[in-house]
């Protein structure tokens, strides 16, 4: 067994991980990354964020081809799908951005170990793979292990029929009926990835309504949005069981007839990575959800070992885990830097997209916060016309005394994009009044924003 020591190691290579060890290298750290796949860039990259955009974008234009050219004047006919061109081309792209991480890995002097990196001291972490096993020490640990989709009782998942979001994002052939356990984001947008090539999509989700967390105007929005599209809802169903029988599946849920289909996304939220990874070994003790406690600096409670993203809980989100990998190394190297949790968009890539900061009106409402609010539609962009894609709105909500931004919320079209402005603004502790003071140019779709903030004021121009 061979052994080597490093300043900082990383244990997993996700959007967490890769970025915290490419910031401790430019801090002049002598740094490791360790994931147990042979390529680095985690779930995110290999079988998340990027290939399900890939597979939104490509369906979106797949729809837009068959039924939205004729508006803009394009005939085209014998529009035809070739399902695997488009997962060809998913995967050529995530070929390309994993590979880009090993070059920025080489560039910046990051040693990369492939292996199931497991805790066996606190300065010290065992690397198993087919290769053998090494002991790796360092005087800094960080856990970036992020999470894995959840499972289900009695929902039997055989990853060919009955599975998570990887399963769905490689069906070799459209299925007929697609049923979706989960109304989040994940569930969403691989249902509509799927409905736009042919599908009929069947959500079924436990609570009362879809997104739940969401802003619930921005989400009742949705919910009627999609339903036009043609994906179907059943709120409040609790699902019993799922499992094959025969050349189908049968999903059952509490007090309805069990739904039979062909294919079933078990899209049910996700949970941390903390097993198996040695943290008895250490006296590290998850909370009852299995995620692992930090303090303001993600130091957990064994000195030298840190934990950032999805394994820490908050919002799971991949660019939230890349800001906390970025501070947790700062602070290590003695750069004083944090993390504005009221400044983390989340952004949904369906059609419209969805996309937020900060706090939702049921958050101030319920929290007793007096707040303004301003709404600007999408129909009242000249932008927005020219796309063709008038459906949404922005909705900005303000304190009521000093007018500081408290929350931002759009859906419509490239709401992730728009998004950043919002984001921005809270950061700087911006008001609705600097943003309703700020030029914007015309005709963008970024006016929406700067319609919204009249809006609070109760001076828009354009809408009325």
């Amino acid at each position: 067994m061979t052994q080597v020591e490093h300043d900082v190691l990383v244990v997993g290579g996700g959007p967490g991980g890769y970025v915290a060890a490419i910031r401790a290298a430019q801090l002049g750290m002598n740094v490791a990354c360790v994931d147990e796949n042979p390529v680095f860039g985690g779930t995110c990259l290999r079988v998340g964020c990027i290939p399900s955009k890939a597979l939104l974008e490509s369906s979106h234009q797949f729809h837009v081809a068959k039924h939205e050219l004729a508006a803009h004047g394009i005939k085209a006919t014998g529009v035809e799908l070739d399902l695997a061109a488009m997962l060809a081309r998913k995967d050529k792209i995530v070929g390309q951005l994993t590979s880009g991480i090993a070059m920025l890995f080489k560039k910046k002097k990051v040693q990369g170990y492939n292996g199931r990196g497991r805790l066996i001291g606190t300065d010290t972490v065992e690397v198993t793979s087919a290769g053998g096993t090494q002991k790796i020490k360092a005087k800094h640990i960080i856990l970036a292990t992020g999470s894995r989709p959840a499972t289900m009782r009695g929902v039997e998942s055989d990853g060919q029929f009955i599975g998570d979001s990887t399963m769905a994002l490689g069906f070799s052939e459209v299925p007929k009926h697609l049923v979706v356990i989960g109304g989040g984001y994940i569930g969403l947008e691989l249902g509509s990835v799927w409905a736009r090539l042919g599908s009929q999509v069947t959500v079924l989700e436990a609570m009362e309504r879809i997104l739940p967390g969401l802003d619930l105007e921005i989400g009742q929005i949705a919910h009627r949005t999609f339903e036009k599209q043609g994906i179907q809802f059943r709120t409040g169903a609790w699902v019993e069981s799922a499992k094959r029988v025969g050349d189908k599946c049968v999903v059952k849920c509490k007090g309805a007839e069990p739904i039979e289909c062909d294919r079933v996304l078990l899209s049910a939220g996700r949970v941390p990575c903390s097993d198996n990874l040695g943290l008895e070994n250490v006296g590290l003790i998850t909370n009852a959800r299995g995620f692992v406690p930090v303090d303001a600096h993600f130091q957990t409670a064994v000195q030298g070992v840190y934990a950032i993203g999805d394994l820490i809980g908050g919002a799971m989100l991949a660019h939230k885990a890349s800001e906390e990998g970025i501070v947790c190394v700062e602070n290590i190297a003695g750069v004083k830097s944090h993390v504005n949790y009221d400044a983390i968009p989340a952004v949904v890539y369906t059609n419209p997209e969805i996309a937020s900061v900060g706090k939702t009106e049921e958050q101030l409402k319920e929290a007793g916060i007096e707040y303004n609010k301003g709404i600007c539609p999408y129909g009242a962009s000249g932008r927005a016309l020219a796309l063709g894609d008038t459906s949404g709105r922005v909705k900005m909500l303000a304190d009521a005394k000093t007018d500081r931004l408290l929350g931002v919320h759009i859906i419509g079209a490239h709401a992730g994009d728009l998004i950043a402005e919002a984001v921005a603004a809270i950061e700087f502790g911006a008001s609705s009044e600097d943003l309703a003071r700020t030029c914007h140019a015309h005709p963008t779709l970024s006016e929406l924003l700067h319609e919204a903030a009249l809006a609070v004021d109760k001076r828009a121009i354009h809408t009325a």
